[in-house]
């Protein structure tokens, strides 16, 4: 597999607009993009913090996942997501080792990315998803 770097931190919030105060008035980042992913029914709010990006993540539908991981959970840290290149050729690799997938195929992602998940019972408890840029 070729990671090139952290492409984001997801971090699951009830409110967007409070979370994006937090991050731009206390923190100090400037919020650059803000964004609906109605097949995830999740909002998505983005901000650039060296090569790394933040997501902030709202449900837009409490039977969603975002909505059904704060219900259980509660807010916070939601998934790391890394930059791959061959997004699909290394999700064939992954399922023939037998690492657990949520998607076998990537799919459209917020930012316009190619994104596929893996398993957290298969990545130590961490959500993990895989980024790539479509060309």
């Amino acid at each position: 597999m070729n990671l090139t770097h952290i492409e984001h931190i997801g971090i699951a919030v009830k409110n967007m607009d409070e979370a994006i105060k937090f991050y731009e008035v206390v923190l100090g980042l400037k919020c650059y993009a803000v964004e609906e992913v109605k097949d995830q029914k999740v909002k998505t709010a983005f901000f650039q913090i060296g090569q790394t990006k933040i997501e902030l993540l709202e449900s837009t539908d409490p039977e969603g996942p975002i909505g059904k991981f704060i219900e259980k959970r509660g807010e916070g840290i939601h998934h790391i997501a890394f930059a791959a290149k061959g997004l699909e050729s290394s999700l064939d690799k992954l399922k023939a080792e037998g690492i657990k997938l949520i998607d076998e195929k990537p799919r459209k992602g917020a930012e316009g990315l190619d994104i596929a998940f893996l398993h957290p019972k298969a990545t130590f408890g961490v959500l993990t998803e895989l980024c790539e840029k479509p060309l």
